[in-house]
C-alpha cells in the first residue's frame, strides 16, 4: 500500500522537493550576505552607543533592494503553499478515484478502505508539514537580522515585528498547522463534493477566506489584550488632522518596541473618544499656539496591544486550533469513507 502510494504520488514529491531546493539556494545565498550587511553595519557600535541609529540606517538601506523582493516572495510563498496543498494533493486525493472509476475496485481488495485511507492520508499529510516546516525554517533564518535591527531600533520606519498579521504566518510552527488544516481542508471537500475541480475551487476559496479573516477577526481575540491610558504628551503627537467640518484627529505615538497594536485612540476627560471640535487657535494661528490649546484639552491615550512576549503563546495556540481542526476534518472523512458509498 505504501509503495502503490508513492507510485501515485511521486511527481508531487519531486515537484515539492525540487522546488524546496530552489528556495533552499536562494534563501541561503542571500540570507549570508543579508547577515553580513548586517553585522557590518552595527560593527562597534555599542562602544559609540549608536546601535539604534545604525541599525535604522540598515532597516533603511534595505528598502527597495533585492533582499525586500525575496522577503516578499517567501512571504507569498509560504502563504500560499498551505492552499495548494490542500488544492492539488488534498481535493484529487479520492475524487481522482472516483472519477478514474478505481475506488470500487481499491476497495474490495485486500486492504481495505480505512487503511487505504489511512496509508494516503498518513504519507502525503506528512510531507506536507515537512514542506511548511522546513519553508518556515528558512525564512525564519533569513529574516532573523532584520528582526534583530528592529529589535535594536524599537519603533519607527522599517521596522519588522513579528507579531504584525502579515509577519506571523511565515515564522515558527503556525505554517505546519497551516498545511495540516489546508491538506485535511481539501480531503474533505473531495469527500464530500466527490469531484475534483470543485472541490479544488471550494478549497482555494475557503483557505483564502480564512486567511484573510483569521488575522483581524480572531488571533488578536486568542489571549485578551491589554490596555493602556497615558496623557497625550504634544512632543509625541503622530498625527493631528483637521477637516473643513472642524472636526479633530489627534494621534500620539505609542512606544512598546515589539507590541502588536489593534488600536489606538485619542479620548477627552470623560472617556469618550475625541474628535473635536478643534481649537480655534488650531484653524489660523500659529503652531506654537495650536500646541497650548491642544494641551489645555488633556487629552489621554488609550491602546489595545498585544506585547512581543506573547509571540510564543499564539504561535502555540494558533497551531493547536489549525491542528485540532485538521484532525477533525480527517476524522469526518474516515467516518463518511466507512459508512457511506462514494461512489
Amino acid at each position: 500500500m505504501m509503495w502503490l502510494t508513492w507510485r501515485q504520488f511521486r511527481t508531487q514529491t519531486i515537484v515539492a522537493t525540487a522546488g524546496l531546493v530552489v528556495v533552499a539556494i536562494v534563501l541561503a545565498v542571500s540570507g549570508v550576505q543579508l547577515a553580513d550587511k548586517f553585522h557590518g553595519s552595527i560593527a562597534g557600535c555599542a562602544a559609540h552607543g549608536s546601535c539604534g541609529q545604525l541599525a535604522g540606517d540598515f532597516l533603511q538601506s534595505l528598502r527597495g533592494s533585492g533582499y525586500q523582493a525575496v522577503a516578499l516572495g517567501i512571504t507569498v510563498l509560504i502563504y500560499a503553499v498551505p492552499g495548494l496543498i490542500g488544492v492539488f494533493w488534498g481535493a484529487p486525493l479520492i475524487t481522482r478515484e472516483i472519477e478514474g472509476h478505481t475506488l470500487s475496485l481499491a476497495w474490495t481488495q485486500s486492504v481495505t478502505r480505512i487503511r487505504w485511507l489511512a496509508v494516503k492520508v498518513a504519507m502525503i499529510g506528512l510531507v506536507a508539514i515537512a514542506t511548511a516546516g522546513l519553508l518556515s525554517f528558512m525564512a525564519s533564518w533569513w529574516i532573523n537580522p532584520v528582526y534583530e535591527a528592529s529589535a535594536k531600533v524599537g519603533t519607527g520606519r522599517g521596522v519588522v515585528n513579528r507579531l504584525w498579521p502579515i509577519v506571523f504566518g511565515i515564522n515558527g510552527i503556525v505554517p505546519i498547522g497551516y498545511a495540516a488544516f489546508g491538506f485535511a481542508l481539501g480531503l474533505a471537500f473531495g469527500v464530500l463534493i466527490r469531484r475534483t475541480l470543485p472541490a479544488m475551487a471550494a478549497t482555494l476559496a475557503v483557505f483564502a477566506g480564512i486567511q484573510v479573516v483569521w488575522p483581524q477577526l480572531v488571533r488578536p481575540h486568542l489571549i485578551p489584550p491589554l490596555r493602556g491610558i497615558a496623557p497625550i504628551v504634544l512632543s509625541r503627537i503622530n498625527e493631528l488632522m483637521i477637516d473643513p467640518s472642524r472636526h479633530m484627529f489627534v494621534q500620539g505615538v505609542f512606544n512598546k518596541p515589539g507590541a502588536w497594536v489593534l488600536s489606538n485612540q485619542t479620548i477627552d476627560q470623560a472617556g469618550h473618544v475625541f474628535t473635536g471640535p478643534a481649537p480655534r487657535a488650531c484653524l489660523g494661528g500659529t503652531q506654537k499656539a495650536c500646541d497650548a490649546a491642544v494641551g489645555r484639552l488633556h487629552l489621554r491615550q488609550l491602546v489595545s496591544y498585544q506585547p512581543a512576549s506573547r509571540y510564543w503563546a499564539f504561535q502555540w495556540y494558533e497551531t493547536a486550533i489549525f491542528v485540532t481542526l485538521a484532525l477533525l476534518l480527517v476524522a469526518y472523512c474516515y467516518w463518511r469513507v466507512s459508512r457511506r458509498r462514494l461512489t
